[in-house]
């Protein structure tokens, strides 16, 4: 059985300390919260320690990393636009600035093993895309694949 990993990328428009960054982190907590109790989540891989690639998102604010394992790309895909998660994609521009460079703000790929998935692996996934688009490697969801490496549409 594979699994699906995605990476998220961004960058904050206030210091830590700031309220909009407070209520960012607080909603962030939630919303990790649901996705454990979903039993759709396998892992969370934590950003404390993570050098971020600075070639990622261009910006001043700062970095926010999200990597994650999920049972589907299907359960994945549906905990992303919907309950707290939609309403925080909603919400983000208070939250995170705005991406320079039509730079994509995250990766997902397939796995066979969560053990597989590493920080190195999603900065290496995510540069494959930036260079060459969707592919089965590295895509997203407006040109996702199954795990056999087939076009995949949401239901």
């Amino acid at each position: 059985m594979a699994f699906v990993a995605i990476y998220t990328v961004g960058r904050l428009k206030h210091p830590y300390e700031h309220p909009a960054s407070q209520e960012f982190f607080e909603v962030g907590y939630k919303i990790m919260r649901q996705a454990s109790l979903s039993g759709q989540l396998i892992e969370e891989f934590s950003p404390y320690g993570v050098p971020f690639p600075e070639e990622a998102i261009k910006g001043e604010g700062a970095p926010i990393l999200t990597l994650t394992v999920w049972n589907s790309l299907q359960s994945l895909y549906s905990f992303t636009y919907s309950g707290r998660h939609k309403q925080a994609l909603q919400d983000r521009n208070k939250w995170i600035e705005p991406h320079q460079e039509k730079q994509p703000t995250y990766v997902v790929w397939w796995t066979e093993a969560v053990m597989d998935v590493s920080w190195e692996e999603a900065f290496k996934r995510y540069n494959y895309f930036i260079q060459h688009g969707s592919t089965p490697y590295a895509f997203d969801y407006k040109h996702a694949f199954d795990e056999s490496g087939e076009t995949f549409s949401f239901k």
